[in-house]
């Protein structure tokens, strides 16, 4: 009976070795489980905060894009009133590998400087060209388009293989153009200066030409050859042209982080194809740069 006594004592001690094992054991896993669960979530915030808030944003999680909506083809209003254009695509396309929402607004051109300042734009994203003056104003991105400044002509027998032929031409381009501004730093400008017509648009210039009136247009890249692709003007790129205009985006000064956020998204666009396509969607080829 003694024995008997003694084998339950030994069984009921046991059961709450048993026990006791089996609870320590339970918070121990429900330790483990939460420090993993801490680590995990924290390192989810620590990414969140280096893709958005570390991005210095003017609107946490959204990126702001500042532009002239009336500068095709790299901004503007389609005949429905829909934002379109190559730099809204591109754009679209880096905030969404970035893993931002996108938001457009439309700005004075002219307090372009003093919107990206006050955080109501992050950035300027709209054909603008890299001049020495932006370079110390703004943190920019590097040359993702090559906007030569070309001529374009309609006649088979135009030829200009050197600065010297433009003596030969009448030439036209938009007043206060880059286009005009080029042909003023020509180093044979005072051959041709009294052959140049100054327009209020290319569409005034390029009628002139299909009228006989002017030989030549002088005219960036992006544009004219969006108005071949788009517009059927079908007019051809002669061998000279007047040089480089390289396109850039603009951020705050103190924007280096939002400045290398993008360009990493743009290196990945151009080499996995994406950018290529926008580029023959808007100019018929690919003129992307990165540089």
């Amino acid at each position: 009976f003694r024995y008997f006594i003694k084998l339950n004592r030994r069984g009921d001690e046991m059961k709450q070795t048993i026990s006791k094992r089996f609870i320590a054991l339970a918070f121990t896993l429900l330790m483990i489980f939460f420090v993993v669960f801490i680590t995990g979530c924290n390192d989810e915030q620590n990414k969140s905060d280096d893709v958005k808030g570390g991005l210095d944003l003017g609107k946490e999680g959204v990126f702001t894009v500042g532009l002239d909506d009336t500068f095709a083809p790299m901004g503007f209003r389609d005949d429905k009133g829909k934002l379109v254009g190559f730099d809204i695509d591109l754009a679209t396309a880096v905030a969404k590998e970035m893993g931002l929402k996108i938001e457009f607004k439309p700005i004075n051109w002219d307090a372009k400087d003093m919107e990206l300042k006050s955080k109501n734009i992050d950035c300027i994203w709209n054909g603008m060209s890299q001049t020495p003056e932006r370079e110390k104003a703004m943190s920019l991105s590097k040359k993702y388009l090559n906007n030569k400044i070309i001529l374009m002509t309609q006649k088979d027998d135009v030829v200009v293989e050197n600065a010297a032929d433009l003596a030969k031409y009448n030439i036209g381009t938009q007043a206060d153009s880059s286009a005009l501004e080029m042909l003023s730093k020509n180093e044979k400008y005072n051959d041709f200066k009294d052959k140049i017509t100054e327009y209020k648009s290319y569409d005034d210039a390029i009628l002139d030409m299909k009228a006989g009136r002017i030989d030549v247009i002088a005219i960036d890249q992006v544009l004219g050859e969006y108005k071949n692709k788009n517009m059927g003007e079908s007019m051809k790129s002669l061998e000279y042209n007047l040089g480089d205009d390289f396109y850039v985006i603009g951020f705050r000064k103190d924007g280096k982080e939002l400045t290398k956020s993008v360009n990493e998204a743009i290196k990945t666009l151009i080499d996995n194809g994406e950018a290529a396509k926008i580029s023959e969607k808007w100019f018929g080829k690919d003129i992307v740069v990165f540089k």
